[in-house]
């Protein structure tokens, strides 16, 4: 994205294990080429990151469109089916340009949070009723593109939805996300193409949106290509029912008899497990994504996150809905939520919260590169404001304790993308008047 060498200094820095005081970054080539610490002043013509600074976020699982239904959905009582219906009145109403307009304005929102990676689980693919655009993945390209003009890295997940359940075919409101099968759905999908600040991967919506017999389909497409599979998985404990009903098993289960699992697949949710689905998931090396704002909001209840990683599952973290867009609280969140779960407290410590949010989030989108403070790495980077009325008074020594059980995405100052600012100062430098974008986007898309 930049082949200008530059300097950042940076006053604080958390460098996977600790807090470091004057940090000098030389980036060349949107690397970082040399990690210099022991720096107390900035180096002539440095630029100066005040606060703590740390790798960019991960934000390992988001549905763009979903923004446009944030308070909405909070009118009256319901549960995730009738929220479902909601969801899907709004994505009747996507076009190409709609959604490139909203999801840029989304993304670019995410960078004023520090976000610099993004996973768009992306399953609207076809006009109204199913009828293919007549560039094929004219929905997934608006994607691509609103990341590239907010300044952001995604992997795109396309994800194959064939089916409204066990046996029944798609209905009104979800033929469009339909390619009628999984060998269709992998034609097209092979059409994207990786680019400099994207990855393609794959996503098996759920079990109940496609056929047992067709999940080999798309797990095949993943691994011949070596790219991330995400699925969505037992967030619901009527899908489990229903999976039991149709299979005999569980869906975790299901998913591991069809080669489903293993260290490039994700389940996202991963909220309703048996202690075996515990065991397959952890053993066979397949990753979590919590999403803990959008659990508590659709009411799914709480994952096993800390039994998952304990069997072998490295956790990443996704907003999904966008109920709230912050990384920092899905962090604290899930420490929280297993404190009450269980009424003990200190099940992370915030430096493995922070991996959740960082390396491990971007390992989890195909990003091997990005994440960490090191040399080689991806200069993907966000400080964070020390002297808010959030995260005033504790030692900089705890910075990474204050930035997850503290800070907010308000307090991010600064978003670096490839060795370039794209926050300063708290003001997205490519897209002007993000909250104005937003509005208009989702006025648009009302209308």
């Amino acid at each position: 994205m930049t082949a200008t060498p530059r300097t950042y200094w940076l006053e604080h820095a958390w460098l996977g294990t600790h807090v470091e005081p004057g940090v000098a970054l030389d980036v060349t080539d949107g690397r970082i080429a040399a990690v210099r610490t022991g720096t107390p002043a900035p180096p002539p013509g440095a630029e100066i990151l005040r606060g703590l600074t740390l790798p960019g976020l991960a934000n390992a699982h988001s549905h763009a469109f979903h923004r446009a239904l944030r308070s909405t959905v909070q009118v009256g009582s319901g549960t995730f089916w009738t929220w479902r219906e909601v969801m899907y009145a709004t994505a009747d109403r996507l076009t190409p340009d709609r959604y490139h307009a909203l999801a840029r304005a989304v993304y670019a929102e995410m960078a004023l949070a520090g976000i610099t990676t993004v996973g768009e689980f992306h399953y609207v693919h076809h006009a109204p009723g199913g009828t293919p655009y007549a560039d094929p993945n004219a929905m997934g390209e608006a994607l691509l593109a609103a990341a590239a003009e907010a300044g952001i890295r995604i992997t795109l997940l396309d994800a194959a939805y064939l089916s409204s359940g066990f046996g029944r075919p798609p209905t009104a409101h979800q033929l469009r996300f339909s390619d009628g099968d999984a060998e269709s759905w992998a034609a097209r999908s092979s059409l994207l193409k990786d680019r400099d600040h994207a990855r393609i991967g794959a996503a098996v919506h759920s079990v109940r949106a496609v056929p047992a017999e067709q999940l080999s389909t798309v797990a095949r497409w993943a691994e011949e290509r070596r790219a991330p599979l995400h699925v969505h998985l037992s967030e619901q404990t009527a899908e489990n029912d229903a999976c039991r009903e149709a299979h005999g098993c569980t869906p975790a289960q299901l998913l591991a008899l069809h080669g489903v699992l293993g260290p490039r697949t994700t389940g996202v949710h991963n909220t309703h497990l048996t202690a075996e689905d515990v065991s397959l998931i952890g053993g066979s090396g397949t990753g979590t994504c919590m999403c803990p704002t959008t659990e508590r909001d659709l009411a799914d209840g709480i994952g096993p996150a800390a039994a998952l990683q304990n069997e072998g599952s490295p956790l990443s973290l996704g907003s999904d809905s966008h109920a709230v867009v912050d990384l920092f609280e899905e962090a604290r969140a899930m420490e929280l939520n297993e404190r009450l779960r269980t009424r003990t407290r200190g099940h992370w410590t915030a430096a493995a919260l922070l991996r959740a949010a960082t390396v491990d989030g971007h390992a989890a989108l195909g990003w091997d590169d990005t994440g960490v403070i090191e040399a080689g790495a991806r200069a993907d980077l966000t400080t964070v404001a020390l002297d808010s009325v959030r995260t005033a008074g504790p030692l900089p020594r705890l910075g990474a304790e204050t930035a997850v059980f503290a800070a907010t995405a308000a307090d991010v100052r600064h978003t670096v993308v490839a060795g370039r600012h794209v926050v300063r100062d708290g003001a997205h430098t490519r897209v002007p008047d993000v909250p104005g974008a937003l509005a208009r986007a989702i006025r648009e898309l009302r209308a």
